[in-house]
């Protein structure tokens, strides 16, 4: 379908320098990305988590900025019908577009053009993730802690499902808000929980955060309860965003995106420069999960020891208990805060190493160096295997690297032999549980191959 539409209180203006970059190829090349942004926001409905798939599907999409008097609007052509109602844009997806519209020109022009930021420094990074986040008026809102990071996939099971929601639902009755990774399964479930506890409480501020990026929107396109969406420029910046600004976090099952998230917490949490950081972290999920778990417990204590078990609290098909639990290790982090000065709204004090913060990106070469053994610190080693889990991630979605396994055929895993055959036994088993892929194609093929 065709459309054209203005912004509701999202982004008013753009100059002209700006607008030249979001439609001349040869001036800044931000026309593209938006391009292929806007499609995911209009596709949310898809079944398919394929970038490369999903710009198959619409290869005559096109977005256009116009530079009005007043204002701007878009020009939308061959957009997917889905996003309409009796011809007219969903008021949700409408929004969703400026956020991605206000988020690629801020980092495109406003800082990597302007900003003297050194993103070779892991302070400047930080920096550079604070003033992205405030930009979008995340922070000016964040005057108390009660945001609840939740993590999880989004092929998950129906009674997974049906758990995130219960879980949402007792956090939005201690009146916690929401933030996820913005898409489906258990990105969504809490979110819709919480709206329903958060109407009954009468409580009218209620914040369903979503925070993506350009290289996996399209597997995660935004859900219909977010209202403030946030695109970072990279995996390793939304990550850095979500620890950041979070004062608590629930994991609900998931697959390699999950477990990227997971290693790169604890890896964080397992810095001796953060022993004294309280984090709540709690892993949950129905009866049906606890198999899960139990292999996610075992992968991690087989690589990284005993010892991180401290950092994270397993409780099955107990959403009331996990919420008590979330809503008292947020007092702690309230104490903390303010006996060390720390801001509610954004987590200076977290030591993140530069490893952590660098771009990855999985290339064959890059994913067969990976240094998967246990002769180094065991951040370091929890460092190195998220790497690993965000080259599959990139390698089941991302045009780019999907393109480039098809040339070349799958990343070659190499490690130590124990690492090695529990990362297989923990791959095979997201395989049987069907966790590692949501597509038009039911049959996984994996693009890894463990050596």
């Amino acid at each position: 379908m065709d459309a054209s539409i203005r912004p509701k209180g999202i982004l008013d203006f753009l100059s002209q320098q700006e607008i030249r970059q979001l439609t001349d190829p040869e001036n800044g090349g931000l026309n593209e990305l938006f391009r292929r942004c806007s499609l995911a926001v209009l596709n949310s409905d898809s079944r398919t988590d394929s970038g490369k798939e999903m710009l198959e599907n619409y290869p005559d999409f096109s977005i256009k900025v116009v530079q009005q008097t007043r204002s701007i609007k878009l020009e939308l052509r061959n957009a997917p019908s889905q996003a309409f109602v009796d011809g007219k844009l969903i008021q949700g997806i409408n929004e969703h577009l400026f956020s991605v519209l206000r988020d690629i020109v801020y980092v495109g022009t406003e800082i990597r053009k302007k900003g003297g930021y050194n993103l070779s420094d892991s302070a400047a990074i930080t920096d550079f993730i604070y003033h992205i986040l405030r930009n979008t008026g995340l922070l000016r809102e964040q005057v108390d802690p009660n945001l609840v990071v939740c993590w999880g996939g989004h092929s998950i099971s129906e009674d997974e499902y049906q758990y995130t929601k219960k879980v949402g639902y007792q956090l939005g009755l201690r009146e916690l808000n929401i933030c996820t990774g913005c898409g489906a399964g258990a990105m969504k479930g809490p979110m819709k929980g919480a709206t329903i506890a958060h109407a009954k409480q009468r409580y009218i501020n209620g914040r369903y955060i979503g925070i993506t990026e350009p290289g996996i929107i399209a597997s995660e396109s935004p859900n219909p309860i977010v209202n403030n969406l946030i695109v970072m420029p990279d995996m390793e910046k939304r990550l850095e965003a979500f620890v950041r600004t979070g004062h608590g976090f629930v994991v609900f099952p998931g697959a390699v995106g999950t477990t990227e998230e997971i290693l790169y917490l604890i890896g964080i949490l397992m810095h001796p420069n953060n022993k004294d950081q309280p984090f709540p972290l709690i892993f949950t999920g129905p009866v049906e999960s606890r198999a899960y778990f139990d292999r996610i417990d075992g992968f991690i204590c087989t690589t990284l020891g005993d010892d991180a078990r401290k950092y994270y609290e397993i409780i099955i098909n107990d959403p009331e208990l996990v919420a008590r639990r979330i809503h008292s290790g947020i007092k702690h982090v309230r104490e903390f805060r303010r006996k060390s000065g720390d801001a509610f709204y954004y987590n200076w004090m977290l030591h993140i190493d530069h490893g952590h913060q660098r771009p990855f990106f999985p290339s064959h070469e890059a994913m067969s160096s990976l240094n998967l053994h246990y002769e180094q610190p065991k951040h370091k080693l929890a460092e190195n295997l998220r790497k690993m889990f965000s080259g599959i991630v990139s390698g089941n979605i991302k045009d780019e690297v999907i393109i480039s396994i098809e040339k070349y055929g799958p990343f070659e895993i190499s490690g130590d032999p124990k690492i090695m055959r529990e990362l297989d036994d923990l791959l095979l088993s997201f395989c049987e549980q069907k966790r590692m892929k949501l597509s038009s194609d039911s049959e996984y093929k994996p693009c890894y191959k463990i050596v």
